[in-house]
C-alpha cells in the first residue's frame, strides 16, 4: 500500500467547507487519511471515530491526530449508529487498485460500493451521509446505488478544478 502519510488535499478542504457547521452526538469519518476531517468533526460532536483501511496511515497522523481511530474496511468493525457520516471516497476510475486512498476501481464505483454497503449498518434513522466524488468517475451510478440502499441523495455542492469537477453528495436516511 502506498501513501503512508496522506496530507489533506483539495477534495478534503472542499468537504470541510461544507460540513464545518454540522453538529450532533456521533460522527464517523470513513477513510480518515490525514485525520483532517476527523479533527474538524470532533469540534461539534460528542464522539467521533475515524476509520481507515491502511494502519500505517492511522499511525502516521501527526498534524491532525485524534482519538478513536480504527483500522478496518469502511465501517465493518463498528456496531454504533451515527448521526453523521462523511467519506472522502477513493473515487478515481481505475483498472486496478494500486492506491487505496484514491483508486475506486471500475468506473470509480467498485470500492465506493463496498464502503456504502458497510456504512448502511451504521447510519441512524434521520442520519446524514456526505461523500465526495468526481466527474471523472461514474458519479451518477454512485448516486443511483445509494438510492437503492434506501437513502435519499442529492448533490449539495460542486467545485470545478483544472481537470475535473468535484461533486459533494448528501444522502439522508
Amino acid at each position: 500500500m502506498k501513501n503512508e502519510e496522506y496530507p489533506p488535499s483539495e477534495d478534503t478542504f472542499f468537504i470541510a467547507n461544507n460540513i464545518e457547521n454540522e453538529k450532533g452526538e456521533y460522527a464517523l469519518d470513513i477513510g480518515s487519511g490525514s485525520g483532517y476531517l476527523t479533527k474538524l468533526l470532533s469540534e461539534n460532536f460528542s464522539l467521533v471515530i475515524g476509520t481507515d483501511i491502511n494502519y500505517k496511515v492511522l499511525q502516521h497522523q501527526t498534524s491532525y491526530k485524534t482519538k478513536n481511530l480504527i483500522c478496518c474496511n469502511g465501517s465493518d468493525a463498528l456496531q454504533i449508529k451515527f448521526d453523521f457520516i462523511v467519506c472522502n471516497l477513493p473515487y478515481l476510475a481505475t483498472d486496478e487498485i494500486l492506491d487505496v486512498a484514491t483508486d475506486g476501481g471500475a468506473e470509480g464505483f467498485e470500492i465506493p460500493k463496498k464502503i456504502f454497503d458497510s456504512m448502511c449498518q451504521n447510519i441512524k434513522e434521520n442520519g446524514k451521509f456526505i461523500f465526495v466524488t468526481s466527474s471523472l468517475s461514474n458519479y451518477q451510478k454512485l448516486i443511483d446505488y445509494i438510492q437503492k440502499l434506501g437513502l435519499k441523495p442529492r448533490i449539495i455542492a460542486k467545485k470545478k478544478l483544472f481537470f475535473e469537477e468535484l461533486i459533494l453528495v448528501e444522502a439522508k436516511n
